[in-house]
C-alpha cells in the first residue's frame, strides 16, 4: 500500500531529524574518562585467578574449600572491577588553543559530511 504525501513527507522529515541527531551523537565529546588497557589485562588475568581458585576450592571441599572458594569468588568480582572501570585520561601536552582549534576543524568535517549527505539524499 503505499504513503500518502503527507505520510511521506513526514516519513522523510524523520528520517532527515533522525540523520541530523545521530550525527551530533557521533561528534559529542565523550568525556575525561576511558578504559585503561592496563586494566582491562590485569583485571582478565585477576578473573582468570579467580576461576582457577574457585576450582581448587571445590576440589578441597570442606571448610578449607569454602575459605578458598570465598576468596577466590572475591578475586573474581574485583577483577571485573578492575577491568570495566574507566580511568581519567591524562591531560593533554597540547595547548588549549590548539585543541580548541582540533575540535573545530573535526565539528566543521562533521558538518560538511552531513550537509554533503542531506544534498545527496535530496537528490533522490
Amino acid at each position: 500500500m503505499p504513503l500518502s504525501e503527507q505520510e511521506q513527507r513526514l516519513l522523510d522529515e524523520m528520517e532527515r531529524h533522525l540523520l541530523h541527531n545521530d550525527a551530533d551523537v557521533v561528534s559529542a565529546p565523550t568525556g575525561d574518562r576511558t578504559l585503561s588497557y592496563r586494566n582491562l589485562v590485569y583485571g582478565a588475568l585477576l578473573l582468570l585467578a579467580g576461576v582457577g581458585g574457585l576450582i581448587v576450592g571445590v576440589i578441597l571441599g570442606d571448610v578449607w574449600g569454602i575459605v578458598v572458594g570465598v576468596v577466590a569468588f572475591a578475586a573474581m568480582l574485583g577483577g571485573v572491577m578492575l577491568a570495566v572501570t574507566p580511568v581519567r585520561r591524562p591531560v593533554s601536552a597540547v595547548p588549549r588553543e590548539r585543541a580548541k582549534k582540533q575540535q573545530q576543524n573535526s565539528a566543521s568535517f562533521m558538518d560538511r559530511m552531513n550537509d554533503r549527505w542531506d544534498r545527496r539524499q535530496d537528490g533522490h
